[in-house]
């Protein structure tokens, strides 16, 4: 069993088709964790959404949740944009989230690799 209470509700954001997110989710049932699972490219967080998990980890930069990688990152232009429009981006474009994102209570983390998921337990 996990140091998480009750009061301590465990959320993924995840892409099944991930194998980074299936990894984190797996990790965290085979420790007894059940946690709500958000499929966010079906159901894409808002700005707030966003705002709220950017708190979670710590920061204010999107950049800390953006996928670089992807091709659309570079057909949008994302590389200068600023923080308004990477929040407006992730918003409409949820592919461009980095997968998993794991959150406990009032904090996350990114779940790469995914076992960076078992530090908030």
């Amino acid at each position: 069993m996990t140091d998480a209470g009750p009061q301590d509700a465990v959320t993924i954001w995840h892409n099944p088709r991930c194998s980074k997110s299936r990894g984190a989710l797996a990790l965290l049932t085979e420790r007894g964790v059940d946690p709500a699972v958000v499929r966010y490219l079906d159901d894409a967080p808002d700005r707030a959404g966003l705002e709220r998990v950017l708190a979670q980890l710590g920061t204010d930069d999107p950049r800390a949740i953006v996928r670089t990688g992807e091709k659309l990152y570079r057909e949008l232009g994302l590389a200068d944009a600023d923080r308004d429009t990477l929040l407006d981006a992730l918003a409409a474009h949820p592919i461009l989230i980095e997968r998993p994102i794991v959150v406990v209570g009032d904090r996350a983390v990114v779940g790469r690799p995914p076992e960076k998921v078992l530090d908030l337990l």
